[in-house]
């Protein structure tokens, strides 16, 4: 059972989860808008999360925009332990995951939001602002149920030493069970469900939207 949490941290929580869902969007030409956004949002914000958050804004602003475009999909796209697409971890490409992303379809149906048109349901930038913009409660079960995978994220990200790091810990860190160190590393090691049954084949590629504005 999800502990209660008082109005005010939940309300916290709320504010994290914005803030990250805007530094973690692909940098394309409104990057510089949602930078700003979020550092405004911290304003809000108190004690740890608020010190992860701004080393990140910190880190994503001395970047230039070709640069912070390409470690982005370096980081994001092409390295599987920090894909943010959640269901990879815990389905693979086993038929399991279609079941899990209809999951996180349904819960933005209940709720009277459209399904996200250009990027995946369990995109962890797209459940962070349904968290913190739509249905609050919803958002954080469908987080806390994938809290180790997002561990997972925050220990790669940590380890390449990304400026996206920070933003992951603040993340698991307002889950009401942040994931165990031996949960993460037992995620790491065995990584996820190995057999293909039904589905195409997790492609890290970046999607044509993104070659043609980023590139």
């Amino acid at each position: 059972m999800l502990r209660r949490r008082s109005r005010d941290n939940a309300m916290q929580d709320r504010l994290v989860w914005q803030a990250a869902s805007l530094m973690l969007a692909y940098p394309d030409e409104g990057h510089a808008d949602r930078l700003q956004k979020a550092a405004r949002l911290l304003d809000h914000v108190t004690g740890e999360p608020r010190a992860l958050l701004g080393e990140t804004v910190v880190g994503l602003s001395v970047r230039r925009p070709m640069e912070l475009q390409q470690e982005y999909v370096e980081t994001f796209d092409l390295h599987k332990r920090c894909t943010m697409l959640l269901t990879y971890w815990t389905s693979g490409d086993t038929r399991n995951r279609g079941a899990d992303m209809v999951e996180f379809t349904q819960a933005y149906r209940a709720a009277g939001v459209e399904i996200p048109k250009h990027e995946a349901p369990d995109h962890l930038p797209v459940v962070l602002e349904f968290a913190a913009t739509v249905n609050p409660d919803a958002g954080r079960a469908l987080l806390t149920k994938y809290r180790v995978p997002i561990g997972v994220v925050a220990r790669a990200l940590a380890d390449r030493k990304s400026p996206y790091a920070p933003v992951l810990a603040a993340v698991d860190a307002s889950l009401p069970s942040p994931a165990s160190v031996d949960d993460v590393s037992r995620l790491m090691m065995c990584g996820p469900p190995a057999e293909s049954v039904g589905l195409q084949p997790f492609q890290l590629t970046v999607p044509p939207r993104r070659v043609q504005e980023g590139v």
